[in-house]
């Protein structure tokens, strides 16, 4: 049984995490990662708070829940700020933004063509 709610956490968490990474993008290649990512992970996050019910308890249901969203809304709390104080200069930091989502929609679009 702790087994099956580690996974089930685990889902909660994994899912989670690409749901609100989402909100890090622009525009452009927001749209293909809530196309390809964030829909699923929205699935997932749903399908697995169903088996959640089904198999656990309201509460520990929830409280999964809750940990789950508490501990990745810290973690990306956590990261902002380190990220924030290593670099200092703000264009840098855009420019790396930049050539991460040109990569990730180069990426994307070859997946989808070849």
């Amino acid at each position: 049984m702790i087994i099956k709610y580690a996974g089930f956490l685990f889902t909660l968490l994994w899912s989670y995490t690409f749901i609100k990474s989402q909100s890090i993008f622009k525009k452009g290649s927001g749209i293909l990662i809530t196309l390809f990512v964030t829909n699923i992970s929205w699935f997932t996050f749903i399908a697995a708070c169903f088996y959640g019910l089904k198999n656990f308890s309201f509460y520990h249901v929830l409280l999964g829940i809750a940990f789950s969203v508490v501990l990745v809304h810290l973690a990306f709390a956590r990261l902002s700020l380190s990220i924030n104080n290593k670099f200092r200069d703000k264009s840098t930091l855009l420019k790396i933004k930049t050539f991460i989502e040109y990569l990730i929609l180069i990426t994307v679009g070859y997946l989808i063509f070849f």
